[in-house]
């Protein structure tokens, strides 16, 4: 129960504090670009990235990378054209401007990731401050192991790194701070 309740604190504060990160302040923004002409790329997906999924381009066959002349061609193709990363995925059904789903499915997340941690930091005898740092060490690790690699193989601009690490270090930070919290005082009583 004690870490029931310590995990839902602390998924409620990240929670709170990813909705002030989003549509209050410029963090869960960061990185984010609107396109010159939003039509004419709507209309080239449709017919250049047909199939739901991931793509990067300029791109190479996989299969082809022990063919040193599409290589090349890639390579070359590669310094002179601006890379893109993008996900491709089918409409939305229902209402695109209800986010209820989502925000149902990311409190979900916050519970389970507060839950992870909780039961990590329960089962030490640390301190209040220790407990919070191991917060913190959680979201920066989350952070490093996904957020990062996106920066390094697919050149996410650091903008929306910064962004991101904002925004897991300081809602872990809050979140641990609720979570080291409760988890003080149900030992006290």
């Amino acid at each position: 129960m004690r870490i029931g309740i310590a995990a839902l604190l602390g998924a409620i504060v990240v929670f709170f504090w990813q909705f002030l990160a989003h549509m209050v302040l410029p963090i869960g923004e960061m990185g984010f670009r609107q396109p010159a002409n939003e039509d004419i790329v709507l209309q080239a997906v449709a017919t250049g990235l047909p199939q739901p999924g991931i793509y990067f381009l300029p791109t190479i066959d996989p299969n082809k990378m022990s063919d040193e002349a599409t290589v090349k061609a890639w390579a070359e193709k590669s310094q002179k054209n601006p890379y893109v990363w993008a996900v491709v995925n089918t409409p939305p059904t229902g209402d695109p401007t209800s986010m209820a789903p989502q925000l149902a499915k990311q409190f979900v997340l916050n519970f389970l990731a507060a839950l992870l941690a909780t039961f990590v930091l329960a089962a030490t005898a640390w301190t209040f401050g220790a407990r919070v740092i191991g917060a913190v060490a959680f979201g920066l690790f989350g952070w490093l192991m996904n957020i990062v690699p996106q920066w390094n193989w697919y050149r996410f601009p650091s903008d929306f790194m910064v962004g991101n690490l904002l925004e897991q270090g300081i809602g872990w930070l809050l979140g641990g701070i609720a979570i080291a919290w409760w988890l003080g005082r149900a030992v006290r009583r």
